[in-house]
C-alpha cells in the first residue's frame, strides 16, 4: 500500500465527503472559527517547540511557552503540576457537568528532535481545549476542560506517572492525537502495541585479557550472548510481536575482561497478556547467558504500557461513532491500517480516543527518523493537525452536551475491560 502514502508535493484532492449534518452544527461552526483564528499563533507555537527539542522530563522551554500561551487564552494554569515539567490548564463553565480531558505531549527524541511530531500533538491539545472553551462560553454549556501537558512519553511513561499521581481522576473522557505516515487526509483509528521495558545488569569479574583471561567472568560476553539468543528467539515469535534493544557498559577497555554490562530491551505485543508471555521468554535468554558466562544477572521491569484501546462510541466508523461521522462528513477519511499501529505509547486505560492523522513524508521517512522531524514542520502537517483537532473538539463537545452519549462511552469502556479480563 506504499503508493497511498501522502508524499510531499502531492496535490491529491480530499476523498469524497459524506453528505448530511454532524451533531450540533452550531457547535462545530464555533470550533472551526476558533481554531482557524488561532492557526497563525498555533503555527508559531509549533515551530518554536520544533526548534527547541527537549528530552523526557527536561522540557522546560516547552513547559514555559505552553503555559504562557494557554494562560493568555483564559485558562487557569498550574505550572510544574505533579511532575517538574508537567502542567495543567483548566476552564470551567457553570456548575457541574462532565469533565473533558485533553493531552498535549511535549518531549522529543535523542539526536533527531521532534521525529515523532510531538510539536503537532502539543498544539492539537491546545486547539481542542481552546475550541471547547469557546463553544462552552458562547453557548452556555456547563462542564470543565482539563488540558494536561504530559512530559516524557518517549521512554519515560509520563502519562502513567501522572495517572498514578491522580492527574486523570476527574476526567470523564480523555482525547489526543498523533501524526504518522498514511493516506492523504486520513485519520487512523488503529490500535498500538502493549510494551514492557527491561533493564538487565550482568555482573562478572575483571581479569587481564591477555595475561590471565581465564580468571575473569565476562559480562560483555553475557550481554552479547543474550543479544544473540534473543535474535534467534525472534524466529519463533509472532510477526505482530517486537523485541529490540541495546547494550552498554562502564569503564570498558580491550585489555580488560569487562565485569559489567547493561542491556535495555523493549518487548511489544498486541495485548497485555501476549506481551507478558513473550517477556518471560526473553528473560530466559538473560538467565541462560548468565549461567553460560558465570555472571550474575538482575532483570528489572522499568515500566509497562498497555495496548491502545480506541473507544468505539467515540471513534469507530462501524458503529457510526462521533469522530468517524465528523471526519467523513467534513475533513477526509477514516483509516485502520496506518497511524501508530505497531508502535506503543503511554496513553492510559480510560474512556478515550487517540487517533493518528497522516502528514506528508518522504519514502522511509516515518516516525523516529530525521525526515519525519522535517515533515512535522511542514504547512501541510499543520493543516492536517488542525483538521483532526476540529474533529476531536467536536467529539469532546458531544461528551459535554449529550448525557446518553457519554453513558454509552463509559459502558463501551467497561465492556472492553471485561473482554480483556481486567
Amino acid at each position: 500500500m506504499s503508493n497511498v502514502v501522502w508524499r510531499p508535493g502531492d496535490q491529491k484532492p480530499r476523498p469524497p465527503l459524506l453528505e448530511g449534518d454532524v451533531y450540533r452544527p452550531d457547535i462545530l461552526q464555533i470550533i472551526e472559527k476558533t481554531i482557524d483564528e488561532l492557526s497563525p499563533a498555533l503555527r508559531e507555537l509549533s515551530l518554536d517547540i520544533l526548534a527547541h527539542p527537549e528530552l523526557k522530563f527536561e522540557e522546560r522551554h516547552a513547559h514555559d511557552v505552553y503555559t504562557a500561551f494557554v494562560e493568555k487564552q483564559g485558562f487557569v494554569v498550574q505550572r510544574h503540576y505533579l511532575l517538574e515539567t508537567a502542567w495543567v490548564a483548566t476552564y470551567s463553565h457553570g456548575k457541574g457537568g462532565p469533565v473533558l480531558g485533553v493531552n498535549s505531549e511535549v518531549d522529543a527524541l535523542p539526536g533527531i528532535g521532534h521525529a515523532c511530531g510531538h510539536n503537532l500533538i502539543g498544539i492539537a491539545g491546545v486547539a481542542i481545549a481552546c475550541a471547547a472553551k469557546a463553544a462552552m462560553g458562547k453557548l452556555g454549556i456547563n462542564g470543565k476542560v482539563i488540558l494536561l501537558g504530559t512530559p516524557g512519553e518517549e521512554g519515560g511513561f509520563g502519562k502513567v506517572k501522572l495517572w498514578e499521581k491522580g492527574a486523570y481522576e476527574e476526567m470523564d473522557v480523555c482525547l489526543m492525537c498523533h501524526p504518522a505516515p498514511g493516506p492523504p487526509y486520513s485519520v487512523s483509528l488503529s490500535s498500538c502495541l502493549a510494551m514492557v521495558q527491561l533493564q538487565v545488569d550482568f555482573v562478572g569479574h575483571t581479569a587481564h585479557a591477555g595475561l590471565s583471561p581465564w580468571e575473569g567472568q565476562n559480562a560483555l560476553d553475557a550481554a552479547v550472548l543474550s543479544y544473540t539468543s534473543i535474535g534467534l528467539l525472534r524466529q519463533q515469535t509472532k510477526p505482530t510481536h517486537r523485541i529490540h534493544g541495546i547494550f552498554e557498559g562502564k569503564d570498558w577497555a580491550p585489555n580488560i575482561i569487562p565485569d559489567n554490562s547493561r542491556v535495555h530491551w523493549v518487548v511489544r505485543a498486541p495485548t497485555t497478556k501476549e506481551v507478558f508471555q513473550t517477556t518471560e521468554r526473553v528473560k530466559a535468554c538473560f538467565e541462560s547467558a548468565a549461567v553460560a558466562t558465570g555472571c550474575k544477572v538482575t532483570v528489572t521491569e522499568l515500566s509497562f504500557g498497555n495496548e491502545l484501546v480506541q473507544n468505539p462510541v467515540l471513534g469507530n466508523i462501524i458503529s457510526g461513532a462521533e469522530l468517524s461521522d465528523v471526519v467523513t462528513k467534513k475533513y477526509g477519511m477514516i483509516d485502520y491500517e496506518w497511524g501508530i499501529a505497531s508502535a506503543s505509547t503511554d496513553f492510559v486505560m480510560m474512556p478515550g480516543l487517540h487517533p493518528g492523522f497522516s502528514i506528508p513524508t518522504v519514502p522511509n521517512g516515518g516516525n523516529h527518523t530525521s525526515a519525519f522531524t522535517e515533515a512535522a514542520g511542514a504547512i501541510e502537517a499543520h493543516e492536517a493537525c488542525l483538521d483532526v483537532s476540529k474533529a476531536l473538539a467536536a467529539v469532546g463537545m458531544r461528551v459535554l452536551t449529550d448525557e446518553t452519549f457519554l453513558s454509552d462511552v463509559k459502558s463501551a469502556f467497561e465492556e472492553a475491560k471485561r473482554a480483556r479480563g481486567d
